[in-house]
C-alpha cells in the first residue's frame, strides 16, 4: 500500500486541478529544512550541556551541508524517476527522524547518536528534500519557470526566520540541560513530520501533453538559450555548459556566503574604533536583515530571470555583486548604512542565485531530467560553503595576528571574492546552447533545422 501511494502514477493530476496548489507543497517541504541555516541556536546548549568545544558542536551542521550535496548528486536521478510524493516522503522521514535520533543521543549523552542523526541521516533529508519539488514546479510553470522555482527555494532561506525564534523558545521552556534539549529535539521531529506530509499529500504532477491554458510556446529563434529538446542527466555533465554553470553558481554562492557565515563579527571589525561602533545586538539584527535579503532576492531575482533571461541575470548578480564588493573595499569604515546596502544587496544575489539555477538548466537541458541535473549541479554548493568561510576566516586570523584591524582585516578576501565573481561572468559568458549530439534521440527530430 505505501509503495502504490507514492507511485508517480498515484499523482497524476485530474482535469480542472489547481496548478496555485504546488508551490505550497513545495514551500512545506522547503520551509522544514530550512531549519538548518538555524543550528547555531543549539550549539551554546550543546557545548555546555555535552562538555563540547565549538568544532564539536558545529559537525552535524557541517556533515548535514556536506550529505546535503551528496544525496542531492547522487539521488537525483531517483528523484526524477520516483517522482515528487516519493521524494518527499523520502526527506520527511529523513529529516524528522535525524531529529529523533538526536533526542536519542542527547538524552543518552551519545554525542555521535547527534552526528549521525542530524548531519548524516537529516543531511540526507536536506538534499532530497532540497531538489524534490523543483523539476515538477517546472513542468507546472513552463510560463514561469524562474518565479515558481523561486517561491520554493524561498522557502528554503527563510526556514531559519521562524526556526530561529520557535527553537529559541523551546528551549528556554524545556531548559537547556540534555533533557530540555532532547525534547526541543523530539518536538521538532514530530512537528516537521506533520507539517511536511502536507506536501506529501498535496503535490501532484501535469499529465502528459499538459501546458497552462492560453499559453504558446515561442518559437525557438525568439528564445536564446532555450531548448525544446531534451537531456538526461548523464549527457549533461558531459556538456560545457554543465561545468560553465558549476563554476557560475560556486562563485556567486562563495561571494555571499563568506560574508553570510562572518555577518556579525565582520560588521563589528568594520566600525569597531568610530564614533559609531556596532553593538551586539545591532550585529544580530544585521544578521536578520542579511537573511531577509537572502529570502527575498530568491523570489524576486528569479522571477526577473523570466523577464530578462537567466544569462542576463546572472551577469547581474555577478557583475554588480562585484561592484558592491569593491564599493565596501573602497568605502572601509567611512559609512555604516552604504556597508550594510552593499552587504544586503550581495546577499539578495547569493540567494537568487540559488533560485534561478534551477530555470536556467530548464532553458539549457530541458525538463526530462533537470532535477537530476540541479542535484549535480549542488556540489557546487558544497565546495563553496567550505571555500567562502576559508577565504574569509583565514585572512582575517592572518592579519589581525599581524597587528592589524578593522576594514583591514577584510580588504584581501574582499579582492579576492571579486576575482572570484570575474571569474563567474567569465564562465556565464561562455555558456551557448546545447550541441545536438548530446539531446535524447526522440527529440532530434523536432529539432531539425532550428540550430541557431
Amino acid at each position: 500500500m505505501a509503495t502504490s501511494f507514492l507511485d508517480r502514477s498515484r499523482i497524476v493530476a485530474a482535469p480542472g486541478w489547481s496548478r496555485w496548489l504546488v508551490p505550497p507543497a513545495a514551500l512545506s517541504v522547503h520551509l522544514a529544512i530550512g531549519q538548518a541555516y538555524a543550528w547555531s541556536v543549539f550549539k551554546p546548549p550543546l557545548e555546555s550541556a555535552l562538555q563540547l568545544s565549538g568544532t564539536q558542536s558545529a559537525l552535524p551542521f557541517q556533515l548535514g551541508i556536506v550529505m546535503l550535496g551528496l544525496s542531492a548528486a547522487f539521488g537525483g536521478t531517483l528523484v526524477e524517476r520516483n517522482g515528487p510524493r516519493w521524494a518527499m516522503f523520502v526527506s520527511m522521514a529523513c529529516f524528522s527522524s535525524g531529529f529523533l535520533l538526536s533526542a536519542l543521543g542527547v538524552a543518552t549523552r551519545q554525542y555521535w547518536l547527534v552526528v549521525l542523526g542530524y548531519g548524516v541521516v537529516g543531511g540526507i533529508g536536506l538534499g532530497i528534500g532540497y531538489i524534490s519539488p523543483v523539476s515538477t514546479l517546472i513542468k507546472w510553470f513552463p510560463d514561469r519557470p524562474g518565479m515558481a522555482t523561486g517561491i520554493a527555494i524561498m522557502g528554503f532561506g527563510g526556514g531559519a526566520l521562524i526556526a530561529s525564534p520557535w527553537s529559541a523558545q523551546m528551549l528556554e521552556s524545556f531548559g537547556t540541560d540534555t533533557g530540555g534539549i532532547a525534547t526541543t529535539f523530539l518536538v521538532h521531529g514530530v512537528v516537521y513530520a506533520v507539517f511536511m506530509s502536507m506536501g506529501v499529500l498535496l503535490v501532484r504532477v501535469p499529465a502528459e501533453g499538459w501546458s497552462p491554458p492560453g499559453w504558446t510556446r515561442p518559437a525557438v529563434a525568439a528564445r536564446p538559450l532555450i531548448t525544446d529538446a531534451d537531456v538526461s542527466a548523464c549527457n549533461a555533465i558531459r556538456t560545457p555548459q554543465f561545468y560553465c554553470l558549476w563554476v557560475v553558481l560556486c562563485c556567486n554562492v562563495t561571494a555571499g556566503i563568506g560574508i553570510l557565515e562572518k555577518a556579525a563579527p565582520m560588521i563589528r571589525d568594520f566600525f569597531t574604533g568610530t564614533a559609531t561602533p556596532v553593538a551586539l545586538g545591532a550585529a544580530a539584527g544585521f544578521v536578520a536583515l542579511l537573511s531577509l535579503a537572502n529570502m527575498t532576492g530568491r523570489f524576486v531575482w528569479s522571477s526577473t530571470s523570466d523577464l530578462i533571461g537567466r544569462k542576463n541575470m546572472y551577469r547581474v548578480y555577478l557583475g554588480v555583486g562585484a561592484l558592491l564588493y569593491l564599493v565596501i573595499a573602497l568605502a572601509g569604515n567611512s559609512s555604516k548604512p552604504l556597508f550594510i546596502v552593499c552587504a544586503l544587496g550581495i546577499l539578495s544575489f547569493y540567494g537568487g542565485g540559488f533560485a534561478t539555477i534551477p530555470a536556467y538548466l530548464k532553458d539549457l537541458f530541458g525538463t526530462f531530467q533537470v532535477g537530476a541535473i540541479h542535484g549535480r549541479l549542488l556540489t557546487a554548493w558544497s565546495t563553496a560553503g567550505v571555500l567562502g568561510p576559508l577565504i574569509v576566516n583565514a585572512i582575517a586570523d592572518a592579519q589581525k595576528a599581524a597587528g592589524r584591524s578593522g576594514p583591514a582585516l577584510y580588504t584581501a578576501s574582499l579582492y579576492i571574492m571579486i576575482g572570484l565573481l570575474a571569474v563567474g561572468l567569465l564562465a556565464n559568458e561562455l555558456i551557448r546552447p546545447v550541441s545536438d549530439k548530446y539531446h535524447e534521440k526522440p527529440a532530434e527530430p523536432a529539432l531539425e533545422g532550428q540550430a541557431t
